[in-house]
């Protein structure tokens, strides 16, 4: 039976890039994602301080293209190089670049994914709300479900492949099981004056990875002094159950302790978990895919650490999909 409706669970680059693909194949994709909108972690956080907004590029702070799909890619959706010719930033926000990649595509925000039912060419999707989700609902209560679809493709970081492809195909999982993903505590700073710092600090050892002043970026706020501060995955792993509030409150110390100066009280300090934000052990392989289920994943995981990665893999599923399911003989 050819392959003709697909869904494809998470609308990060890696299920943005197969369902483009598709597109390109003439085969119908639609997307769920549990966010507000696409992008999954190339994200913007928006915040109202006194009648004005401040936005944060809490997730990637930039993006940098090797081969010509993803230039192309980054091209399309207005990216602008930052810092020097190779890294590219959205405009005027990170989560642009995804919501330029999404435009003509079945995109279902909002939408979290519990369970694949049916069977090999007649599979449905159940969802509930993100937010009814969030409030700890069964999705018994909420439920809606979706399709049939010829195949499936989940596109999220592994472990939540892993957890919602066990009960339809555990021989996936088991594989799934085998990817190692790290995570990121993310600080979200504003303040009233600009600090006399450069653009960027990094850090060699210590708890912060990478700080950017968000607001120097092209197309941003000038006026607004905007910063993040990304820690490392070795204090997020240790740190990984702080809450939202402490997180932020030891990370601007350690931004300050970084700085070697006291800052002013920030208009605003907020913090973000990334619990799967980086890849620290890949599959291996461009996707994976089992032909009988007609069940799939794909994302960065796969190949790299690296966003270009998420757009390879989902072109690569999307391919073994417009091929009816077979992977392409070389």
């Amino acid at each position: 039976m050819p392959i003709r409706h697909v869904a494809i669970v998470g609308a990060g680059l890696a299920g943005l890039a197969c369902a483009k693909t598709l597109a390109a194949h003439g085969i119908a994709a639609k997307l769920f994602d549990k966010g507000r909108s696409a992008g999954g972690r190339i994200a913007t956080r928006r915040v109202e301080l006194g009648g004005e907004t401040f936005e944060f590029d809490h997730g990637a702070q930039h993006l940098t293209a090797l081969g010509p799909m993803f230039q192309a890619a980054l091209d399309a959706s207005g990216a602008k190089p930052w810092l020097d010719g190779n890294r590219r930033v959205g405009v005027p926000r990170m989560s642009a670049i995804p919501r330029a990649l999404a435009q003509g595509l079945d995109l279902a925000p909002a939408r979290e994914v519990s369970e694949l039912v049916g069977e090999p060419g007649a599979w449905r999707l159940r969802h509930v709300g993100a937010a009814a989700a969030r409030r700890g609902l069964r999705p018994s209560d909420t439920v809606v479900e979706d399709g049939p679809f010829d195949a499936v493709v989940v596109a999220v970081p592994a472990p939540q492949a892993a957890r919602l492809l066990r009960p339809a195909a555990p021989h996936l999982a088991r594989v799934l099981d085998q990817v190692v993903m790290a995570p990121c505590w993310a600080l979200m700073a504003a303040f009233a004056e600009r600090l006399p710092l450069p653009d960027v600090l990094a850090q060699r050892g210590g708890p912060i990875a990478w700080a950017a002043r968000d607001s120097a970026k092209p197309g941003r706020n000038a006026e607004h002094e905007c910063w993040v501060v990304h820690a490392t995955a070795a204090w997020s792993e240790e740190h990984l159950e702080l809450t939202q509030e402490q997180a932020a409150t030891d990370l601007l110390a350690a931004f300050a302790a970084l700085t070697g100066r006291e800052l002013s009280v920030p208009l605003h300090a907020g913090a973000h978990r990334w619990r799967f934000a980086a890849v620290r052990q890949p599959l291996g392989a461009p996707c994976l895919w089992d032909p009988a289920r007609r069940l799939g994943a794909a994302g960065d995981w796969c190949i790299a650490d690296r966003a270009e990665a998420a757009v390879d893999s989902g072109a690569a599923m999307a391919a073994i999909l417009a091929n009816d399911g077979r992977p392409r003989r070389v």
